[in-house]
């Protein structure tokens, strides 16, 4: 089976250029490849507090929600971004996540009067499209860093590369003449 640092290495081609430094890291793309290689586990140390972590893990689930497929939660994404966090980034490249949550946080209470982990759906949503569209303090910024550690963590996570998509070791043989229509999923190798 594929292991997660090669398909971070393929889902790092999706993002170009303005690819999260400790994604890059951890795909083994970056080429200053600190922090050393981190192994399998719990994060190193803790990156969120349990507010943060809750209202991380809500809106994970925001942009991967449970469909016909099992979502971000389900994934292990919000693990994996802790993880991530913890142990392939520097201080300084941490900031904008957590100054985001905490800016979520904040907007949460401001309109809703619920703490973020606690907003409906459609709540999270509404903060989301404020933070993409620029209309929070460092939202842009905060977004496309937060979307990147999302798809990411879900796409090389077992669920993302098993049931969302198949995954063939071997592909079978080429027909060229294979009509679109019988195509089901997308592959990854």
């Amino acid at each position: 089976m594929i292991n997660r640092r090669s398909a971070l290495a393929g889902v790092a081609a999706m993002f170009g250029t303005s690819l999260f430094a400790p994604i890059a890291r951890a795909a083994g793309l970056a080429t200053n490849a600190m922090p050393p290689v981190i192994g399998e586990g719990p994060p190193s140390v803790a990156v969120f507090s349990p507010g943060q972590r809750a209202l991380m893990a809500a809106l994970s689930d925001r942009v991967i929600p449970t469909t016909d497929t099992p979502g971000a939660i389900a994934a292990g994404v919000p693990a994996y971004i802790e993880k991530l966090l913890a142990d392939w980034s520097l201080p300084a490249e941490r900031a904008p996540v957590l100054a985001g949550i905490d800016m979520m946080e904040a907007r949460s209470m401001k309109d809703y009067r619920v703490p973020g982990a606690q907003a409906t759906p459609a709540q999270l949503d509404a903060l989301l499209t404020l933070a993409m569209n620029d209309q929070l303090p460092g939202g842009a910024e905060f977004f496309d860093t937060f979307r990147q550690l999302v798809i990411t963590g879900y796409y090389t996570s077992e669920i993302g590369m098993t049931q969302e998509r198949e995954y063939l070791p071997v592909p079978g043989e080429y027909n060229g003449a294979f009509p679109y229509s019988q195509v089901n999923k997308v592959y990854s190798a």
